[in-house]
């Protein structure tokens, strides 16, 4: 569990799913990503949630607003997906229901999250990804220090031919000194 002034980041729970799957619904929150489109879907994502944890020690966790305890998105840390440049790199990554959007709670779960990676992994960078047309997620990536690789950018394999998310811009931050 990682705690900040206004979040907890913590493993899932049954009590998150219907919270989770408006989210995975919601097509504005589901805009720069591939959708979830139904319950196999759905469940094959929460299995891979739970697998990531166990597997490496960290997922990407629920944002949990200490306030209410109200379920805000996800953010965390996976592997970079096979097949990419990014293959057996530590990601960051963060996803947010609409209601929280522009409140700070992304930068707050991320930074937290990067805080927590160079804490307890021996990683030299973590980077994170999105398409060119997510500048929310690319701003965020700059405002916590990250830098584009502007020889980065890759298809990802993933994506089907012809999508425009199939792109990818990557960026990265160093290990803090």
């Amino acid at each position: 569990m990682i705690e900040t002034e206004r979040l907890i980041l913590r493993r899932w729970e049954e009590r998150d799913r219907a919270a989770l799957r408006a989210q995975c619904d919601d097509p504005e929150v589901m805009r720069f990503l591939l959708p979830v489109a139904d319950d196999e879907a759905f469940e094959a994502m929460l299995g891979r949630l739970s697998s990531w944890q166990e597997s490496h020690g960290f997922t990407f966790w629920v944002i949990e607003r200490r306030a209410d305890g109200a379920m805000l998105g996800l953010c965390g840390l996976k592997g970079g997906a096979p097949d990419t440049p990014i293959e057996n790199m530590v990601e960051i990554g963060w996803r947010l229901g609409r209601d929280h959007w522009g409140q700070g709670y992304a930068r707050e779960a991320a930074q937290a999250t990067l805080d927590w990676a160079w804490a307890n992994l021996d990683a030299r960078e973590i980077v994170a990804i999105t398409v060119q047309a997510n500048a929310a997620s690319w701003g965020l990536m700059e405002r916590l220090g990250m830098v584009r690789d502007m020889g980065g950018e890759f298809d990802h394999p993933l994506v089907p031919e012809g999508s425009p998310l199939r792109r990818h811009i990557l960026y990265r931050i160093a290990r803090p000194a």
